[in-house]
């Protein structure tokens, strides 16, 4: 059953306030989107600029594929572009992106490898499709930018490239990921978030063998 935009609003909304007290949505970084319809794509996406901690149904705007706004008060973020590849490369209903301080440190300590391996841990098995621990995630990295047509052009050409991946890190920048519904990217944002984590904490007091 399609869902209404004031709904999907208050979910975003709720999403922000949580996100931002997780530490990974700090001042008006992050944007997260939800598809209202496919055909024609029409998506609910956050404002650009706006305070995640406190973000209102207002701040959510209407916008079609050509990121023009249908309803809603402010401008969409420039990262819009990247929420609409995504939709289209993955079939997604929706996109969230968050500004982790763990995130951000991975992206740029593994920048040189072009991504991220995590494997072993049970926490994997949260992201859609995934049975086991012994599993591999890797998570590219894309080099920043802030041509986002161009951005999104090179996005698009990962996610073509890499059609097993969960998500995907910007270079100094954060994450992405996505999901069937919002329910999905938001858990798939909880897992991914605690994995940079570990992997993190794992390497500064050293694991006792490489995952």
């Amino acid at each position: 059953m399609a869902r209404t935009k004031s709904e999907v609003a208050m979910d975003l909304c709720a999403i922000g306030r949580q996100f931002y007290e997780r530490g990974w949505v700090l001042g008006t970084s992050g944007n997260f989107s939800a598809v209202l319809s496919p055909e024609p794509l029409r998506l609910a996406i956050t404002a650009s600029s706006v305070h995640k901690g406190t973000l209102a149904p207002e701040q959510i705007l209407e916008i079609d594929e050509q990121a023009r706004v249908l309803s809603g008060t402010g401008q969409p973020s420039a990262e819009t572009l990247l929420h609409v590849e995504i939709v289209r490369a993955r079939g997604a209903g929706a996109v969230l992106h968050t500004h982790s301080v763990w995130s951000t440190i991975l992206s740029d300590l593994h920048a040189s490898a072009g991504g991220l391996a995590i494997s072993g841990y049970e926490m994997l098995k949260g992201l859609d499709g995934i049975a086991t621990h012994d599993h591999r995630e890797w998570i590219p990295i894309v080099p920043n930018d802030q041509d986002m047509p161009r951005l999104a052009r090179e996005v698009r050409k990962l996610l073509d490239r890499e059609t097993g991946a969960h998500a995907f890190l910007l270079h100094r920048h954060g994450l992405y990921t996505w999901g069937h519904t919002l329910r999905d990217a938001e858990r798939h944002v909880e897992i991914l978030e605690f994995l940079f984590e570990v992997t993190l904490i794992g390497d500064r007091y050293g694991r006792r063998e490489n995952p």
